[in-house]
């Protein structure tokens, strides 16, 4: 065999290689993707649920607020005992201290300000005429019967606004777990009604979506009516206050192969 025809056998067997390889990774790739899921051999179906509870922790802020002239100190001193006499009042009816929070606590300068005078000449500056101390509190309270003796028996040892009222669930994850075992479970049966619907069969679950947990709370408001005091008592009638209920709703999406 001359080396032309070895050059030409050569050159052939190794196109043919080059041919076979091309070819096996091709059908590799083709392979891969038919064993893939896609969005014609698979399908999704989405459910919530909703697990309705009763909140187990009230939340209110309760603000003292002091005004005077330029005396700080004193301002500083009144304001420091009404708060003092309020945490005392509420701590009296078991709160304990980890439950109470402040929240913020300011001093800011009260001014006069004086017009400009009309033939256009400078502006007096302002006058600082006196100052204002302000300090809040949160107060977190597991026992609901006392809320409203708490509301009210705040103002009286000095509280200038009670805010921000509103209820909650202190363990919300047991609540979130459980909606979501109910809404999984729904989805996997309706999961199975669909394909029992579409005359195929259900294959192994592909993946599962949470789109999202929220919390529904009711607005909140009270009442004032007469309710006997239990410590304290208090000369203006408390307001009856009314957790209602909160709803936990969960939502997923659910993936699955067809068979």
């Amino acid at each position: 065999m001359n080396k032309k025809i070895k050059n030409a056998l050569g050159i052939s067997i190794t196109a043919t290689l080059t041919v076979l390889t091309v070819a096996a990774v091709v059908f590799t790739f083709y392979f891969y993707q038919l064993s893939k899921p896609t969005s014609f051999r698979s399908f999704s179906v989405s459910a919530d649920s909703t697990i309705t509870t009763t909140p187990d922790i009230a939340e209110f802020t309760f603000t003292v607020i002091t005004e005077g002239g330029l005396d700080i100190a004193a301002l500083q001193e009144e304001n420091s005992t009404k708060i003092n006499d309020a945490l005392e009042f509420v701590k009296s009816f078991d709160v304990d201290s980890q439950d109470l929070k402040t929240q913020n606590f300011s001093i800011q300068p009260r001014y006069k300000r004086f017009s400009c005078p009309k033939d256009g000449g400078e502006c007096p500056p302002a006058e600082i005429i006196g100052h204002s101390v302000r300090q809040s509190v949160r107060v977190k309270v597991r026992d609901f019967d006392v809320i409203g003796i708490l509301l009210a028996g705040v103002v009286e040892k000095g509280a200038n606004s009670v805010s921000q009222l509103n209820f909650k669930i202190e363990d919300k994850d047991a609540a979130e777990n459980e909606a979501r075992t109910e809404a999984i479970r729904e989805a996997k049966e309706k999961a199975k009604a669909v394909a029992k619907s579409g005359g195929f069969r259900l294959g192994k679950l592909l993946s599962i979506q949470e789109g999202g947990t929220f919390v529904q709370r009711p607005f909140n408001d009270f009442a004032f009516a007469e309710v006997a005091p239990r410590i304290e008592p208090i000369s203006s009638p408390p307001p009856i206050i009314e957790p209602g209920s909160e709803d936990v709703v969960v939502s997923v999406t659910l993936t699955f192969q067809i068979k």
